[in-house]
């Protein structure tokens, strides 16, 4: 045994590897802010810097839902500075008890996870959870300048990016003014020279939030020089009707299924078992505003604490359920039982949705809190929704047949393209028409030509690649996790096998002798999987797949493989993608040589958003696909064969066999392990 080790570490390197306690980096204060940005904001690009916006406004937000203020002011200079300001109790600057030496807002400013938002005891509810928000905006502005009104004197401090530059200075008594003012300057060496925030976006930030919460009235200002036809120089917003009144002007003038919109707030009742919370005499509430228009897509639009979550979320999935539910019950009293088949989207096709939710600490699934995760949220609404709903549709039966009428509509409608595509499935007169319930997501093309189906793995991947498609001619057909390997199976096992039976259905090709390719559906098939080992091994199983049920789709060139890239590079406002370790490795010794970089890896093609997705692997015009051909040397079909029997086939001792025999022609650096 003493010689094997021997041998084993014989040729080991006893020089150090510079590898030792000195490598071990910690960061302080901000730093890690400015070291990565993109975890506490999502990125550099200029969704990221108008995120800094919403951060400061959400503060100022927290205050009016609290009760404290009751006015907001947002100024946008011509430097590309903004202030924020409201009429609150302002930021506490006396001592901090842990830190003698700082006050509460230095504190608050320069050290992350701090806040007055963790616990119940300062706000009931509010969209602050991390104790980050401020002071990465801080860490994140060349120059910021906060000003606090409070007993009756006014405070100043300044910083540059992150770090005081000087003490908290008292400017002097200020008797008719209160709260907290903070003014930023993003920087440039994090977002890129020249990059601003956009007038348009900010005004609309600003309005939205007003509609949000019916009590506080907001100021918008920005430089003469800014102002366009759409944003004005100065405006004030102030909505007592709160999101009644914002979706009254956003369906004005279309014609509506109901003569009145189904608007309502709840209030949650405190929990008396629980801590007292001082000035709450409620746990949160709920506020709606829905309208069924007869044209149109519609637009849904959720918000938790007053932070927008476009991705929706818990509070979504009970807003949709207590919508079906009421429906559906109050079809039941009506005695109308075809409504039993009603799903979420024949009651909500076409709708303007607003939901607007205040709870307690709630859980989001990043900082950028792009959805709701609280489980108790889709009680909490549904629960009070559906009661609302119930009465909403019982106070005026007329008003609840009307409603009722239009979603059994889409629910006939539905089914019967439903049946219809079954129809012409089974006698194969247009099978362009086909769409597996739950499965496939065809494309609105009624020829083949220039069509694709996108084969993607998992349902996370496939929403994604669904909102990044071009509807006209891209289809999604998800499969979970690895397909069978027909190499290896036998006939019984492969046609009683569901992920092979809807392939094969979605394509209505047929199969081995019984392949027309006249009667295939799609020009281009394209298995489009994650950039790691698991995604090889099922686009892998997937060629095989192919290449013995179908060969004749493979030899007519249709088949393609996708190639998402596995990294994002970003300099201010510079992104650029690479498609592996040495495309990235090219990318940063030439076009980001010497700049400051943020390189984020994708673990799948679920983490990318549907934007990413379709620019770099969907866009015809933008992407790279791989043809996957027979090679010239290998035409006949029965060598190809074999070499899938020995690696894909059921003796495990000819791809052992193959290894050996190959393994010297293969790079270390090529082994993905």
């Amino acid at each position: 045994m003493h010689a094997c080790m021997t041998d084993l570490f014989a040729g080991a390197s006893a020089e150090p590897t510079g590898y030792d306690a000195s490598a071990i980096e910690v960061l302080e204060g901000l730093e890690p802010v400015r070291r990565r940005p993109g975890m506490y904001i999502g990125g550099t690009d200029i969704n990221a810097l108008h995120h800094l916006a919403a951060e400061v406004l959400d503060n100022a937000m927290d205050e009016a839902v609290a009760g404290h203020a009751s006015r907001i002011e947002v100024t946008l200079e011509a430097d590309g500075t903004l202030s924020i300001s409201d009429n609150g109790r302002g930021i506490p600057i006396d001592p901090h008890p842990r830190f003698p030496g700082k006050s509460a807002l230095e504190v608050i400013l320069t050290m992350l996870h701090s806040g007055g938002k963790f616990t119940a005891g300062a706000y009931a509810t509010s969209g602050g959870l991390h104790g980050v928000g401020i002071s990465v905006v801080n860490a994140l502005s060349e120059e910021l300048v906060v000003e606090v009104a409070r007993n009756r004197t006014l405070y100043r401090q300044r910083y540059s990016r992150g770090a005081p530059l000087g003490p908290l200075e008292m400017m002097g008594p200020t008797p008719n003014r209160r709260g907290t003012t903070v003014s930023f300057r993003p920087d440039p060496e994090i977002f890129g020279a020249g990059v601003r925030f956009a007038p348009d976006r900010l005004h609309r930030l600003a309005r939205s939030k007003a509609y949000l919460f019916g009590g506080v009235e907001i100021r918008w200002r920005c430089a003469p020089e800014l102002a366009t036809e759409k944003v004005p120089e100065t405006q004030t917003f102030l909505f007592p009707g709160g999101l009644a009144d914002h979706l009254a002007e956003d369906v004005a003038g279309e014609s509506t299924v109901t003569n009145q919109p189904f608007t309502g707030r709840h209030e949650y009742p405190a929990d008396t078992s629980g801590p007292r919370i001082p000035g709450a005499a409620s746990a949160g509430r709920v506020e709606w505003a829905m309208h069924w228009t007869v044209a149109g897509d519609g637009a849904h639009s959720w918000y938790c604490n007053t932070i927008p979550t476009p991705q929706g979320g818990t509070h979504e999935a009970g807003f949709r359920t207590a919508i079906i539910r009421g429906l559906k019950g109050f079809a039941q009293l009506a005695g109308i039982k075809k409504a039993a088949d009603l799903t979420a989207d024949d009651a909500l096709v076409g709708t303007r949705i607003m939901l607007s939710l205040f709870i307690p600490q709630p859980q989001f699934q990043s900082q950028t809190k792009d959805r709701l995760a609280s489980p108790e949220a889709q009680r909490l609404v549904e629960t009070a929704v559906k009661d609302h709903f119930d009465h909403w549709l019982s106070d005026d039966q007329e008003r609840g047949r009307a409603l009722l009428a239009f979603a059994i509509d889409r629910m006939e409608e539905r089914l019967a393209r439903r049946a219809e595509r079954e129809e012409k499935r089974k006698t194969a007169t247009n099978a362009r028409k086909l769409r597996l319930p739950g499965k496939l997501t065809d494309c609105s093309n009624d020829s083949r030509v220039g069509t694709e189906l996108f084969i993607v793995e998992g349902d996370s991947a496939g929403g994604s690649a669904k909102q990044a498609r071009d509807r006209k001619t891209q289809a999604i057909l998800p499969i979970r996790g690895k397909i069978l390997n027909v190499a290896s199976a036998a006939a019984a096992k492969i046609s009683a096998n569901q992920e092979v039976a809807d392939l094969a259905l979605a394509l209505g090709c047929g199969t081995r002798d019984k392949y027309r390719d006249d009667l295939l559906r799609y020009d281009r098939i394209i298995i489009m999987t994650d950039a790691d080992v698991d995604g090889a091994h099922i686009a892998t199983l997937l060629m095989t797949f192919f290449f013995q049920e179908m060969p004749g789709l493979v030899a007519a060139g249709r088949l393609y493989l996708a190639q998402p890239p596995l990294y994002r590079i970003t300099a201010g406002a510079d992104s650029v993608y690479a498609q592996d370790d040495a495309e990235r490795a090219h990318l940063l010794e030439t076009r980001f040589k010497g700049r400051k970089v943020e390189v984020g890896r994708f673990k799948g093609l679920g983490e990318m958003a549907p934007m990413q997705l379709r620019e770099t692997t969907m866009d015809p015009a933008r992407r790279t696909l791989i043809r996957v051909t027979l090679p010239e040397s290998h035409q006949d079909r029965f060598v190809v064969r074999d070499l899938v029997e020995r690696l894909m086939g059921r003796v495990p001792e000819h791809r052992f066999n193959f290894i050996q025999a190959h393994a010297a022609t293969i790079e270390a650096e090529t082994i993905d392990a």
